[in-house]
């Protein structure tokens, strides 16, 4: 048992252990959760044992296929289910069907997806009325993202939480976040799942998670993406998904919240919520910019683990449910946001947002509390008293603006050779497709040079995030050969843009993928650059003159030998032209 299962054993969960290990059938299909009373979870062999059974009882209505392998060579196990037999991505897409994708463990401490998702899978191969879901849509479930994590298994893995007994890492073998990982794709297992999301493209993706934070009686909540200004269509499917299943939720017996309960300031309730669109890192938001609906499920580590299993058990009904009506018309949309999205030439995206000044109050079911100063660690704590339950009236900040906006170009991106090798393989990865490079005049051809570059102080993510600023601007330049073209004319314009726009937060370059196009590697030692100055200046009386006025209103600049120096050397011949040159070039 880790520190916090001293607290309250909600009574809900109480009920649904003895339900669910009453009611759950006897054989293999049943689960180490199950049989532990809730209590347990298993190894990641019961994983592949599951999935072969499954295969093996419902050989026409169920499928087990690997995704791909760890690093520390494990197989990732996946599960397709349908009722007509579209168990294959080419099935899938022959016929026109709608897909739905849930996944577990993709940070495997976090595991009631895994135990949660098994018995949807049974309920959907075994009972008649919640099977209907499988007339309509094929559903595939992943177990266990983090497969590697979810081996490296003990008993204080999530010391924030309340149960199970044992679980998984957070991280990978590697260290990775693999919810971090969606843009940037660095890890095997990252570039298995989005070769499946390719290939099977679903309507709704759904991620299932455990979150931490502060005690209150809300037990999950559920988020859909995209956010903020995307297609309106999609926005309001997106929001119609979302409320369809915190409506189940709510009849069920929980108290589902539409956002992500996370304070402006750490452990401080008062200080309230902000809520702004995810980033394309995050699995939600990533599926967001590819045109389709991302789900984060997040139950609250306070609830035990037969609770919280529960809960994630009903959304995964909730979300069935609503798909068995209208899964088809969902895919509809979606094929009809695809086509405007191939359009968007010359339109302004937005690429990043902040929160407005705009405040609300909600109401949020939470508990007594006080915050005093530790004797531990000195700083301001929150304790909670959960048997005294409070209205907490909290200020909400989830009105946004776009902090970023940028024309999409009017053709696409060129991708120099140099840079082709490893970034057009890259981008296939997320479904962008590529191709030869058309006739352009060269006052069509763009570049971009940044005027600050600013490095992180210290890794993240394997990464040295690199925060840019500059600006495209005409460059007669010729294109070089064996560059590669990226039409924007494509149905994942969006997400193109928030990979190679320079200044996107989750762009390749912010994440540092291109750190010696930023490095200066050739000097002018300053003895040099002391006799080409005197003779610059007396070629040119404008220059000497210009030189003068950055003395008198730049005191930084005239205390910076250096910074002088350079002021001639940057107009010199020998200055190096590609020096903060963005080795992508737009098209228009």
């Amino acid at each position: 048992m880790n520190a916090l299962t001293r607290f309250r054993v909600p009574w809900i969960g109480l009920l649904f252990t003895a339900a669910a290990a009453s009611a759950a059938p006897a054989g293999q299909l049943t689960t180490v959760a199950e049989n532990s009373g809730l209590r347990e979870t298993g190894r990641y062999a019961e994983v592949e044992a599951l999935c072969r059974e499954f295969a093996s009882r419902y050989p026409k209505r169920a499928r087990c296929f690997s995704i791909g392998s760890t690093p520390e060579g494990r197989t990732m196990w996946a599960l397709a289910a349908s009722n007509d037999g579209t168990l294959t991505p080419e099935q899938v897409q022959k016929r026109k069907r709608p897909v739905i994708v849930a996944q577990g463990g993709i940070h495997a401490g976090e595991i009631d997806g895994k135990d949660a998702g098994f018995i949807a899978l049974r309920e959907l191969l075994d009972d008649d009325a919640r099977g209907t879901a499988l007339n309509a849509v094929t559903f595939v479930f992943i177990p266990v993202f983090n497969v590697d994590g979810h081996e490296r298994f003990g008993r204080w893995n999530r010391p924030n939480q309340i149960g199970p007994e044992e679980m998984g890492w957070r991280t990978t073998a590697q260290n990775f976040n693999l919810n971090r990982d969606y843009m940037k794709a660095d890890t095997p297992e990252m570039q298995a799942m989005l070769g499946l999301l390719n290939a099977w493209d679903p309507v709704l993706y759904v991620d299932l998670h455990v979150t931490d934070g502060a005690d209150f009686e809300h037990d999950i909540s559920i988020t859909t993406e995209p956010g903020g200004m995307a297609d309106p269509e999609l926005l309001s499917l997106a929001a119609e998904i979302r409320d369809r299943v915190i409506e189940h939720l709510a009849r069920s017996g929980s108290l589902p919240l539409p956002y992500y309960p996370s304070f402006v300031v750490e452990d401080d309730p008062g200080s309230g919520f902000a809520v702004k669109p995810a980033q394309p890192r995050y699995s939600d938001g990533y599926w967001g910019w590819r045109n389709r609906v991302g789900m984060l499920v997040e139950t609250h580590s306070w609830k035990n683990y037969a609770h919280r299993v529960r809960a994630t058990l009903e959304t995964l009904r909730g979300v069935l449910a609503a798909a068995a009506r209208d899964a088809p018309r969902w895919r509809q949309i979606i094929h009809d946001v695809d086509k405007r999205e191939s359009q968007l030439n010359g339109a302004p995206v937005p690429l990043a947002f902040e929160n407005t000044q705009d405040v609300r109050i909600v109401e949020f079911r939470g508990y007594r509390y006080e915050r005093t100063p530790s004797p531990i660690s000195g700083a301001l704590m929150t304790r909670y008293d959960s048997t005294r339950p409070e209205l907490w009236r909290l200020p909400m900040r989830d009105r946004i603006r776009a902090s970023l906006t940028m024309l999409s170009p009017g053709l696409g991106y060129a991708i120099p050779a140099v840079t082709a090798h490893w970034l057009v393989p890259k981008l296939a990865l997320h479904g962008v497709r590529t191709g030869p490079l058309p006739d352009v005049k060269p006052e069509s051809i763009h570049a971009w040079r940044a005027d600050t570059v600013t490095l992180a102080t210290e890794s993240f993510e394997g990464h040295v995030e690199t925060r840019l600023t500059g600006a495209w601007r005409p460059e007669a330049r010729k294109l070089p050969e064996g560059a590669v073209f990226v039409p924007i004319a494509q149905p994942r314009a969006r997400l193109i843009m928030a990979l190679l726009e320079p200044e996107a937060p989750d762009s390749l370059a912010a994440w540092g993928f291109f750190p010696t196009a930023f490095e200066r590697k050739e000097y002018m030692e300053p003895y040099v650059a002391e006799q080409v100055a005197r003779e610059m200046m007396a070629r040119d009386p404008g220059l000497a003159q210009a030189f003068q006025r950055r003395l008198e209103e730049d005191p930084a600049f005239a205390a910076d030998p250096k910074a002088r120096l350079d002021f001639f050397h940057r107009r010199h011949p020998s200055w190096d032209e590609r020096y903060n040159l963005y080795p992508v070039l737009r098209l228009e």
